[in-house]
């Protein structure tokens, strides 16, 4: 039996993490004695037939021995030639259901079809914002295309994430090619880093505050730390005023001297005493 590089037949039970499609979640297969590297394609068992899907993280020894389903294959010619054509249909099933929601009149925003690799199952992911009885849509599509027909209601960030797009930074989407998990964002972590509450800048495309104001939150808080707030009271080496403001990045404040009014930059180091302003 052939053994992946670097692992020898006393480093026990070994798995491969297998992605589905850019930015989606890492599972664990057992590659068995097929040697693999990382993007390689693969063809591999799952609850739902054979799929395809690309290798994100070369062998490992398995922390916990637990039954893994197993790599079939690598991917030849003839399953990349399948894949397209299930591309190819897929969009052909888009077109064809997106036609039946506009004239069901469902108050529904179709993105996305996607067929199994055996083609025997077609899920259509919509957007919606309250619950939509799609039964009769369903079983019309399931006729119509003769596959089973899955239909899953999506959220406005699953929506971003699964039709893709470019950022306002000119990169693809952070949730589309490599962002797994959806944590929350909240307004306080725009607060925190000084930003104005703009709306149309701070959105991402899916209308939801964008994943990247997560990113640097928690070194903003780390770099305020100890710096006191605007409104506080303090005594300077510069002249002692009021706080009017934070340079989080520089870790400095501006003060408003009261004996003359004039805005002087002060580090930690400058100031002496500091109480909040009664």
């Amino acid at each position: 039996m052939m053994e992946q590089e670097g692992l020898g037949a006393a480093s026990g039970p070994i798995a491969v993490g297998v992605r589905f499609r850019p930015g989606g979640k890492v599972y664990e297969f057992d590659p068995g004695p097929l040697i693999l590297h990382r993007d390689d394609r693969v063809l591999v068992e799952t609850e739902r037939g054979p799929e395809l899907g690309t290798v994100a993280v070369p062998a490992r020894p398995l922390r916990k021995a637990r039954t893994l389903q197993r790599v079939i294959k690598k991917a030849d010619s003839r399953d990349l030639g399948r894949e397209d054509q299930n591309f190819q249909r897929e969009r052909a099933s888009y077109h064809s259901a997106l036609e039946l929601v506009r004239g069901s009149g469902l108050p529904m925003k179709l993105v996305k079809a996607e067929r199994t690799y055996d083609g025997t199952k077609t899920t259509f992911y919509f957007f919606a914002e309250d619950r939509v009885d799609f039964r009769e849509l369903a079983r019309t599509l399931s006729q119509s295309l003769g596959t089973r027909v899955e239909m899953k209601q999506i959220g406005a960030r699953d929506e971003a994430k699964v039709a893709g797009g470019l950022g306002v930074c000119g990169r693809e989407l952070c949730c589309s090619s490599w962002l797994q998990e959806f944590e929350a964002v909240t307004v306080k972590m725009v607060k925190e880093q000084g930003l104005a509450l703009n709306q149309s800048k701070l959105a991402g495309q899916c209308g939801r505050l964008k994943c990247c104001m997560r990113y640097e939150y928690q070194t903003y808080l780390e770099l305020k730390r100890g710096l006191p707030t605007a409104g506080t009271r303090v005594q300077c080496v510069k002249g002692d005023g009021v706080v009017v403001r934070q340079n989080i990045l520089k870790r400095t404040v501006v003060v408003r001297r009261a004996e003359d009014g004039i805005e002087v930059e002060a580090s930690l180091d400058d100031l002496v005493t500091q109480r909040a302003d009664a």
